[in-house]
């Protein structure tokens, strides 16, 4: 019988222009982008040069740090340009694509008949190895580790988020195989959502299906960590996307790197949100609903959902774990007569100083304003009521801004990622930014422990 876990704290936050479950084509583009920055926790060296003729699952940069781990070209063409900011950071590699694409021929495998060892070096010479991540950190993962688990989350349920049952349609093969393959290095959970009913999900072979009922952040794979197998120090345990584990099994059904992902396009300011086929590293602008929007500053664009992802514009690139592009209102031309004394009908919030508590399930077009500035931490216990995990979420932030090391691990530090404080972020009345927070102390204590 499958393991239901309930979960009682957490918000979901009702948002304007939810994707359709429709698929629309995007244009033709010539030059695709390998952004390392997608990456966390990744120092890239680029192994190829302008001019260099590459295949589809060339190394196009391996990780400094870690030169076995390489990120493999989504697309066959020429290296047109290798993009950097200040002081050299590599910002995208950039390949002019092939009229008909070439692909390397990595072979096909019974994953069955496989060790863990031979998983893992198929993954890493493929260039596929680096979309596996890992807790403590929240980083790309190290192949030199052994995880006591690996944790793989079906459930995206932040505002906006594209339905990975939708994606998955079609792909139930590759995506069994995959968790086989992630089954082979170490035991593997995969945690679901009450609603979702894909017999691939519910039924998946070789690994440990848990079913997640409750609020967002329900489907965060920290969160599930957290109720599952917790990180203790000393410990490591890898987290795959979905989508990731797709890419894994065409791998070894077809012996070839295939990067394409479904993404959702979506929010209140999206003209017609749906989901669309590209491969990691497609320009957004080949996108039609995101190309409208280039230029429109009362528009912002996020690549990723409104609570974690990173603004952008429509001269991105699709992301090595994209799975939405969204857009919100930026709110830079707003005028409320009266402000806050308006009772606020339209409004989403948390507090019952808004009256929109009263219409339900209301899905709202919230802005990108934070509506006040940074002030003290207010010890409220306001994190704690969207933050389902086994941790005191306001003394963790204290300890890391007060770079206390040993409080921070005393607290759980390894046990969290930034995306974990995002509800925690949004309903913060101290308007700090948690997730920031969250990773500089993540990145210190990395360094430390080094």
């Amino acid at each position: 019988m499958t393991n239901v876990i309930k979960l009682r704290k957490g918000l979901d936050i009702h948002l304007q222009g939810r994707a359709e479950e429709k698929k629309v084509s995007i244009t033709k583009c010539d030059e695709y982008a390998l952004v390392p920055a997608a990456f966390t926790g990744l120092t890239p060296k680029v192994v190829v040069r302008e001019g260099d003729k590459v295949q589809v699952g060339d190394a196009l940069f391996v990780d400094k740090v870690h030169p076995e781990v390489l990120f493999a070209s989504p697309v066959s063409g020429v290296v047109t340009a290798v993009e950097r900011g200040e002081r050299r950071k590599v910002l995208s590699v950039k390949v002019k694509a092939d009229a008909q694409q070439q692909f390397v021929d990595f072979g096909t495998s019974d994953v069955s008949s496989l060790k863990g060892e031979e998983v893992k070096e198929a993954l890493l010479k493929a260039g596929l190895f680096g979309y596996i991540n890992q807790l403590p950190y929240a980083v790309t993962a190290n192949p030199a580790d052994t995880p006591k688990a690996i944790f793989v989350s079906a459930l995206r349920d932040m505002p906006l988020a594209g339905d990975f049952e939708f994606e998955l349609k079609g792909q139930e093969k590759d995506f069994q195989v995959g968790l086989t393959a992630l089954s082979k290095m170490a035991k593997t959970y995969l945690g679901v959502g009450a609603k979702q009913s894909s017999a691939a999900l519910l039924q998946a072979k070789d690994v440990e299906v848990n079913v997640f009922d409750g609020p967002c952040p329900a489907g965060n794979v920290g969160v599930q960590v957290n109720h599952l197998n917790p990180v203790n120090k000393g410990e490591v345990v890898w987290t795959v996307d979905p989508t990731a584990v797709i890419f894994f099994g065409r791998l070894f059904n077809t012996g070839k790197v295939n990067l394409t992902r479904t993404i959702a396009i979506a929010g209140s300011e999206i003209d017609g949100p749906a989901y669309v086929d590209a491969l990691v590293g497609t320009p957004l602008s080949a996108i039609p609903q995101v190309n409208a929007l280039d230029g429109m500053e009362s528009v912002r664009l996020i690549n990723g959902n409104p609570l974690t992802g990173v603004q952008t514009t429509a001269a991105g690139y699709v992301g090595g774990h994209t799975s939405e592009i969204t857009a919100i209102p930026e709110g830079n031309h707003a005028d409320e007569m009266l402000g806050w004394i308006l009772p606020r009908f339209s409004q989403f919030s948390v507090s019952r100083s808004y009256f929109s508590w009263l219409c339900g399930k209301k899905e709202y077009a919230l802005d990108a304003r934070v509506k006040g500035g940074e002030r003290h931490m207010i010890m409220s216990g306001e994190y704690d009521r969207v933050l389902p995990m086994d941790i005191y979420g306001e003394y963790l932030i204290k300890a890391i801004i007060a770079g206390d090391i040993d409080k921070q691990e005393q607290l759980g530090i390894y046990e969290v990622s930034p995306e974990d404080f995002a509800l925690a972020e949004f309903v913060d009345s101290s308007k700090l930014e948690l997730q920031k927070i969250v990773r500089e102390g993540l990145d210190i204590l990395r360094k430390e422990n080094a």
